[in-house]
């Protein structure tokens, strides 16, 4: 069989835009003269639609749009096309509606295949959501066997994993169902077509393509998934899609955080896929650029702003903003105070100049004097502190807005996840702005990342790189006078946040006194409230803040 897996960016409850998308890729596939192309996981109606899916006109739409779907083949003949959809449910009990892949051929949806495992965890919500299948069947494309799976179905192999996240193997249940086939198929080759739409977070492409290695192996199939790509919302999808041989050879191989269309014929035997080059760095940078890009343009923007501090955080974000959008889309805004010191003003200047976008600096001494003395009447008598500090930020984040209304551009924010997770971060302040770019980055990766940036030429000053860490906002003020290190800060938090390692473990692991562990937790849990008044962050490791990581604020936990 001649399969052609097509991996598309496509956008939430846009049919228009995402119909247009699966019929030109069709229409590509079609000129190769292959005899199917597999389209990703609800593919047209976009992933994840969320409480689209209670609005009943929206899961109407999907389903007009599948029949137009379907018409397309009945002019054409071949190829047929198994795309993800939405479906109202047919029981009277239930949800009342499925996730499918639904394989149109000749002028209709001949086919129907239910989503049977329904994830529940992490950034996923499913079971709120869809009704599971209730069996799995074999189906018969061009007179060839195909097993049809939807991503989690073939994520519950009890050879790869430790432990069973499901009572049911959808995919054992079809091997099975192999055996009872007519004899004439006996000696065909088995084909397992997994349709996704799988999140993409630091590591998981290597994980995916180790457990659908170990099916192949296991079932003696071809393993054919083909992934959705793109950024909607918090999450980034990598594609990344590939078909594996029974010997566990990766045989066909798309791109990694682009579009893509890959062909392949179960005949040609010989055939084996180039390896992908996996950098874990590279990988986090193109996730960032893909999902700030999409972020952008799906939200209907064009152009976004960035508080430029001189510092590595602001940096690293105008970069990533830069290769996403492009820097006549960028504009960066320095907002000194008597804190900013000389250097830290030229290093914004230098780093718009190497990236080539529109600089303007807006000091803010004269509004912080006059918001002082408008409070002076009540602070007098205290001490200069916090108060006095965190004005600072929230004057900034005030003129970004002003800025953002006025010219009708995007505010992104510059924080990372080390001060996310310690409340390192100003509500209203630095933390203002429609997307945490980095929020998902901690800040020993930020400097990584920076590197990487400048693996060609200077593009972030060195001076950034090198210098020490500061927020700027008191005289000789230094990261360290309020976190440990970044080194040794990070893989507390590392293990605690995205782990959920207790202090004692993370003390032994780490070989730090557990007194300093249990202060850093505590500066994570007095942190909730900032965290879920943030900006949506991009999602590029296993647990990120968001969606995937839900705490209550008034909560008192012993760390």
């Amino acid at each position: 069989m001649k399969i052609a897996l097509a991996q598309i960016n496509p956008t939430v409850g846009d049919f228009v835009g995402n119909t247009k998308k699966i019929l030109e890729y069709a229409a590509r596939a079609e000129e190769s003269r292959v005899d199917l192309v597999v389209f990703p996981e609800l593919a047209v109606c976009g992933y994840p639609p969320a409480d689209l899916l209670e609005k009943s006109s929206f899961v109407l739409r999907a389903e007009q749009v599948t029949a137009e779907l379907a018409e397309w083949t009945a002019r054409v003949g071949r190829p047929a096309l198994l795309c993800g959809t939405v479906m109202a449910a047919t029981s009277s009990v239930g949800k009342q509606v499925r996730n499918v892949a639904a394989l149109l051929d000749k002028g209709k949806v001949s086919f129907v295949q239910q989503k049977m495992l329904l994830p529940f965890y992490d950034v996923f919500d499913e079971q709120r959501y869809f009704e599971p299948a209730a069996e799995q069947t074999l189906i018969s494309v061009g007179g060839e066997p195909l097993a049809i799976t939807i991503c989690e179905d073939a994520w519950n192999d009890k050879g790869f994993w430790p432990r069973q996240m499901y009572p049911v193997d959808p995919v054992e249940r079809l091997m099975a169902q192999w055996k009872t086939q007519p004899k004439e198929h006996a000696g065909q080759q088995r084909i397992i077509v997994n349709i996704s739409a799988s999140p993409y977070w630091q590591g998981k492409p290597q994980v995916r393509q180790s457990m659908l290695t170990a099916l192949a192996v296991r079932h003696g199939a071809y393993v054919a998934m083909t992934n959705q790509v793109g950024g909607n919302d918090s999450l980034v999808f990598d594609g990344s899609s590939l078909v594996i041989r029974p010997d566990g050879e990766v045989v066909a191989r798309a791109l990694s955080f682009s579009e893509d269309l890959v062909v392949f014929d179960t005949n040609d035997r010989d055939a084996v896929a180039a390896s992908a080059e996996l950098d874990e760095v590279a990988e986090m940078w193109n996730a960032l650029v893909l999902g700030t890009r999409d972020y952008v343009r799906k939200c209907a923007f064009s152009k976004v702003l960035v508080g430029l501090s001189g510092g590595i955080d602001s940096a690293l974000v105008a970069a990533i903003a830069v290769e996403a959008i492009g820097a006549e889309n960028v504009i960066g805004v320095g907002m000194p105070t008597e804190y900013s010191s000389l250097g830290s003003i030229e290093d914004a200047r230098k780093l718009a100049k190497n990236l080539k976008v529109r600089f303007e600096l807006l000091p803010i001494h004269d509004v912080f004097a006059q918001f002082q003395h408008v409070l002076q009447p009540l602070f007098a008598g205290t001490p200069s502190g916090l108060a006095e500090e965190n004005l600072q930020p929230r004057i900034r984040g005030t003129l970004l807005m002003a800025l953002s209304n006025k010219f009708g551009a995007l505010v992104l924010t510059t924080g990372n996840k080390s001060e996310m997770s310690t409340g390192y971060c100003t509500l209203y302040g630095d933390m203002v702005g429609a997307l945490a770019v980095i929020g998902d980055v901690m800040k020993t990766r930020v400097y990584a990342l920076s590197r990487y940036v400048n693996r060609v030429r200077e593009v972030i000053p060195w001076e950034t790189i090198e210098k020490p860490p500061s927020a700027e906002l008191r005289p000789e003020q230094l990261d360290t006078d309020s976190l440990p290190p970044y080194e040794v800060l990070d893989p507390i938090l590392e293990a605690y946040v995205e782990r959920y390692c207790s202090a004692e473990q993370i003390a032994e692991e780490q070989g730090v006194d557990v007194a300093l562990v249990r202060s850093v937790l505590q500066l994570v849990e007095r942190s909730e409230y900032k965290r879920q008044q943030a900006a949506p962050v991009l999602k590029v490791t296993k647990k990120s803040f968001g969606m995937g990581r839900r705490f209550p604020i008034a909560v008192k936990v012993q760390v």
